[in-house]
């Protein structure tokens, strides 16, 4: 049994959807304070496909790192959800205060950032440490994006409509992903259930995207988006699988 895992950061920490992609329907969900509690046991999935950037660049430029601006254009509406990544400096600053600041210093043209990338800062922090630190792990954890995937797996066609509005979740957009995922074989009541403490409806359906480009990834056929390699300063691929 190869398991593969679709993660999304959540207010619980990370909210993980395991299965074995030639039986999706006996998946299960876990919620976690730090990732590497899903990647350090001997039963850890074999493919990790996260909502979360992988890979910091020095400096940042108009529309965001070589990833961002590769899926943009496909997106539609949907686009607005994909947020330019700021620089290693700005997301290691220590205050909101400093990250405007090195955001500032490290971006053509120059931009601050706002709060809520910023609060995501901490878990960006999380994930870069893991996979700076364990070399081993490069193999096994990709960035995904949830509007990205579903985009791919819709036959191409971005989702027609937005998971949030104003900041609350909008239950049409909710159902019209529930339906896709549905339809590509996860377990539908799985996919309604009442999410883990911690997480939210939106947290889980994103994972559970996740987890289908996790099993793409395990076959051999999700693409990175840029489709040339790139790496920064660390060496860590700067890539979007879907």
């Amino acid at each position: 049994m190869t398991r593969v895992a679709g993660v999304d950061g959540c207010p619980g920490g990370w909210i993980a959807w395991l299965m074995d992609p030639a039986d999706p329907a006996g998946a299960e969900i876990r919620v976690m304070p730090r990732l590497c509690a899903l990647l350090g046991d001997a039963g850890a999935p074999a493919v990790v496909a996260v909502d979360m950037p992988i890979g910091l660049p020095d400096r940042v430029g108009i529309g965001g790192r070589p990833a961002e601006r590769a899926v943009r254009g496909f997106l539609g509406a949907r686009q607005s959800s994909v947020f330019s990544v700021p620089s290693r400096s700005a997301v290691y600053a220590a205050d909101y205060a400093e990250a405007c600041a090195a955001a500032l210093a490290t971006s053509d043209p120059p931009r601050k950032i706002s709060k809520q990338a910023f609060h995501l800062f901490p878990k960006i922090r999380e994930i870069d440490a893991l996979l700076a630190g364990d070399p081993t792990l490069r193999t096994r954890v990709f960035e995904a994006h949830p509007e990205v995937a579903f985009a791919v797996l819709n036959g191409g066609r971005a989702m027609a409509l937005p998971k949030k509005v104003k900041g609350a979740v909008h239950p049409p957009g909710l159902d019209e992903r529930r339906a896709l995922l549905a339809a590509l074989g996860l377990p539908a009541a799985l996919l309604a259930g009442r999410p883990p403490r911690g997480a939210a409806a939106d947290d889980l359906l994103d994972a559970a995207v996740c987890a289908l480009v996790a099993a793409r990834i395990a076959k051999g056929v999700a693409v990175p988006h840029p489709a040339e390699e790139v790496r920064d300063a660390v060496g860590l691929r700067v890539a979007i699988w879907a």
